[in-house]
């Protein structure tokens, strides 16, 4: 698979054409200002142009420039398999048992499918502590499935006996001699219909509070990873990943309904950007994101903020959790995107003149 790396790609424009663009609604009279900064023959050439242009041409040139502004041109939002659907988002307490870690998964699954839940989210590195000592010794090797990987098993076998989706949050993947943050997708007939290896490794150093550097035993993932399910088009990222806009915008230009970041902000940074990143991802992109963390756990070597969430499109918080250990079911309504993104046109009014998105994954297999 080739590598996938996202980047804003910034044009020239002339701040006269944009003044131009700005005023061209006024008499010539109201406006002085081109008369005394613009040489006149420019100003006409413009002017005229602008008064004398049909709507419906200034119309296509502005879609013209949002097309132009994502590359390979942006995939329409694709209809969903059904308009609404319960999501289950479960806060786990985590413990250095991994059975009885993956025991206690098991049965918060069940409850989210019980009280209605289609989609189930859980947290990131549920099932072993978060900790680069723990990582290897957790670790599984997904691939090889059965023995190898009790917990992603246990997801397989619980979404095929009570036939939801589970994004089954992150555990330490083991493959070769690389070690993965990973997250694995299973689909109602318990088949593995994703797997997202973390992209943005967490490696941060803030004096004083908090130093993790997950890059010491961790190798970052490769690809942007959205998969087609019974409850619609979901982009998968995991922690660290959703400070990183670009990620989001191409996973919204793949036709994304919703965003599913298991995840472990800190005590640090949690307070400050955990609820701030999933309603920015969410309003700049239109769409839905769901976040799960691990439960609060004051005496753990790293100590989860909690507050696992889901955001709507227009960027409002929908539900979430505290810190401690909790269950909490919600409803996404997919009828609504359509709705938001007609309130707020941003697909139509970008400015591919000016800024481009590329999706270099999407590129390359054109």
């Amino acid at each position: 698979m080739k590598s996938a790396v996202s980047s804003l790609v910034r044009s020239n424009n002339s701040p006269i054409s944009r003044t131009l663009l700005y005023h061209s609604s006024k008499p010539i009279s109201q406006s002085p200002f081109f008369l005394s900064n613009t040489p006149k023959n420019l100003f006409n050439q413009r002017y005229q142009k602008l008064q004398f242009s049909p709507n419906s041409t200034s119309i296509m040139a502005s879609l013209s420039k949002s097309e132009q502004a994502r590359e390979p041109p942006a995939l329409p939002l694709p209809s969903p398999p059904l308009s609404k659907f319960k999501i289950g988002l479960c806060q786990l307490s985590v413990t250095p048992d991994k059975e009885r870690n993956i025991k206690h998964a098991r049965k918060a699954i069940e409850e989210a499918a019980q009280k209605g839940a289609q989609l189930v989210l859980l947290p990131e590195i549920w099932n072993s502590p978060y900790s680069n000592d723990s990582f290897p010794v957790y670790a599984e090797d997904i691939d090889a499935g059965g023995d190898a990987s009790p917990s992603t098993a246990m997801l397989s076998e619980v979404a095929s006996r009570l036939k939801i989706t589970i994004v089954g949050g992150s555990i330490p993947e083991r493959c070769g001699d690389k070690l993965y943050n990973a997250c694995c997708v299973f689909g109602t007939d318990g088949k593995l219909k994703a797997k997202h290896r973390k992209i943005h490794l967490f490696d941060i150093d803030i004096p004083g509070k908090i130093t993790f550097m997950e890059s010491k035993t961790l190798t970052a993932g490769e690809t942007p990873t959205v998969v087609d399910t019974d409850v619609g088009r979901i982009g998968i990222g995991i922690c660290y990943d959703i400070r990183f806009t670009e990620l989001a915008m191409i996973y919204a230009a793949r036709g994304a309904h919703l965003i599913c970041y298991p995840g472990a902000f800190n005590m640090t940074t949690g307070p400050l950007h955990w609820e701030l990143s999933q309603r920015a991802r969410a309003m700049d992109n239109q769409l839905y994101v769901a976040t799960c963390s691990p439960a609060r756990d004051p005496g753990a070597g790293y100590v989860a903020w909690g507050h696992s969430t889901l955001v709507g499109p227009f960027g409002e918080v929908l539900a979430t959790t505290e810190h401690e250990e909790d269950i909490i079911i919600a409803e996404i309504d997919y009828s609504i995107l359509e709705q938001r993104r007609a309130n707020l046109p941003f697909t139509k009014q970008r400015r591919g003149d000016l800024y481009k998105l590329v999706d270099i994954q999407r590129l390359s297999s054109h």
